[in-house]
């Protein structure tokens, strides 16, 4: 009972964690209270130049992009499972991938060439996109399972001495419309900005080559998982961009 207490505290620690980094995600990609942002900082001291900068800023999503991907390939978790029991398998994923970005917020260095900004109701309808990427992202959680998707189910089934069960292959409200809702919040968040630095263009094109070449991977794993009834969804559902807006990806 002990063991199965300290799982649960640790998924708890790792969700508060996890609630913290995205909370302050808000923040740095849209410019938002937070000290320092995607294209601004309070630290003292000489600016970067623009080659540390863009080193700098590629390593650190570069480190949280490999860390995302490679553990969370089936291969990964079945190594893991000789240390970590299954059930906090996901809160140290969840835990590693929120203190990465935290990392990655301390360390960013803001470019603030001015690539575009907008004004008057462009840069309204673009800021309303932007939060309505965040909204999509977070409720694209909560459809399918978020205490699952976070690790806190996992270590609730393990304090009641269950065994933990896959999830069943669902399709609920968004996830009808394309295949990976959670993803599209994310990209018209980084990309919808009535203000777009250097520094922000770089965030959003790293992070959208990252999430195209992780989606490919992640189907694969779908496909292993669930066979012919993915295939089917696969035909049947465009992967990011809903039908209406263009042709099936």
């Amino acid at each position: 009972m002990f063991a199965r207490l300290a799982i649960l505290l640790y998924a708890i620690v790792s969700y508060a964690v996890f609630t913290a980094s995205f909370l302050y995600a808000l923040g740095f990609v849209g410019n938002y209270v937070v000290p320092k942002s995607i294209d601004k900082s309070v630290d003292v001291g000489a600016p970067s130049n623009l080659g540390e900068a863009i080193v700098v800023n590629l390593l650190l999503m570069s480190l949280f992009a490999i860390q995302h991907s490679v553990m969370a390939r089936p291969a990964f978790k079945r190594w893991l499972a000789q240390f970590l029991p299954v059930a906090c398998q996901r809160s140290t994923y969840v835990l590693l991938s929120s203190l990465i970005l935290l990392l990655l917020f301390w360390q960013w260095r803001p470019i603030p060439a001015l690539v575009w900004q907008a004004s008057g109701i462009t840069a309204w309808l673009l800021t309303g996109v932007h939060w309505l990427g965040w909204l999509i992202a977070f409720a694209s959680t909560c459809m399918i399972d978020h205490f699952d998707l976070f690790g806190l189910r996992q270590a609730l089934v393990a304090l009641r001495g269950a065994g933990i069960s896959g999830q069943s292959f669902r399709t609920p409200l968004l996830y009808r419309i394309v295949r990976h809702p959670l993803m599209l919040g994310f990209l018209l968040a980084f990309w919808a900005t009535p203000e777009m630095t250097a520094g922000h263009l770089l965030f959003a094109i790293a992070n959208t080559a990252y999430i195209l070449v992780a989606l490919q991977f992640e189907e694969q794993d779908l496909i292993a998982e669930f066979g012919a009834t993915y295939q089917d969804y696969r035909r049947r559902v465009p992967m990011l961009l809903p039908r209406i807006f263009g042709a099936p990806r």
